[in-house]
């Protein structure tokens, strides 16, 4: 049997297992939510559309889709997450499908969704032309593609850079998750397929942490990528206490009386006819 797919997979079960770690549902719920119901609206979903949330994790985008009355599937690499999300939609009276799907090998036919979108989640998959290329293809022509990512220049932008020294090396030909929100970065990916493109640089007021030290640990405790990072310098004390420190130096720096904001990338697009 061959093994040409041996990497690939290993890199999937990994970033799996990233996502897995730490409480994401958490993160959304008590600082990101507000995006989910953003996204939706900058898409313009409405009811009886049919609706694909790629990397939709446990939900922020696919739920709210799916209370407007658009047909729905949720799909993202973690299992965990998505029956998280089931729990939450059950208990919101929301009905949609969840799918476990690869963003980078989407198991969908060509141009069956109205509506393709992804909040935060598309921009972690490591191979970022092979992701926007399943995004246009599983777009119907004349329908929507809708993202937000977080900004290189933003404070979770920021904080990637923080962690990258001390995190385990990216699988070969990954690129950085912030490019996403590069609007040159996310034009050049998705091309001439796509028109009607509308780029905007947005803020998410967050009012969930007084002090640094609380981001630092919330992130540690709950964010998948802030996890996996101390994990792998949990036997170097010294490298532990040097990542605290850039945390709590980069949080101390963007917070303002209790208050952050983080820019992120709002981006709406019509896949071309052609």
């Amino acid at each position: 049997m061959s093994n040409d797919n041996a990497a690939p997979d290993a890199v999937k079960a990994k970033h799996r297992a990233m996502w897995a770690m730490g409480d994401y549902p958490a993160v959304v719920s008590d600082v990101i939510h507000e995006l989910g119901d953003e996204l939706v609206r900058g898409s313009g979903v409405r009811q009886g559309d049919r609706v694909l949330d790629v990397a939709a994790g446990s939900g922020n985008a696919s739920i709210p889709a799916a209370l407007l009355g658009a047909d729905v599937v949720a799909s993202d690499l973690t299992p965990e997450l998505l029956e998280v999300g089931r729990r939450l939609a059950e208990a919101r009276g929301a009905r949609l499908d969840w799918r476990v799907a690869d963003a980078e090998a989407l198991p969908f036919g060509d141009g069956e969704f109205d509506t393709v979108m992804s909040c935060v989640g598309v921009m972690f998959a490591p191979h970022h032309q092979r992701t926007a290329d399943e995004l246009v293809r599983v777009c119907r022509p004349g329908g929507t593609i809708g993202l937000i990512n977080w900004t290189p220049e933003g404070f979770i932008g920021q904080m990637f850079a923080a962690m990258r020294p001390y995190a385990p090396p990216p699988p070969p030909g990954a690129q950085p998750p912030p490019l996403w929100g590069d609007p040159e970065h996310v034009h050049s990916l998705l091309g001439d397929r796509v028109t009607d493109v509308d780029a905007r640089r947005q803020l998410l007021r967050v009012d969930r942490f007084v002090r640094p030290e609380e981001f630092r640990e919330f992130f540690k405790t709950c964010y998948g990528p802030t996890v996996a990072t101390y994990r792998f310098i949990s036997e170097d004390p010294d490298r532990v206490a040097a990542l605290d420190a850039a945390l709590d130096d980069l949080a101390a720096q963007h917070l303002a009386d209790g208050t952050m904001d983080w820019e992120y990338l709002l981006v709406t697009a019509r896949r071309s006819a052609a």
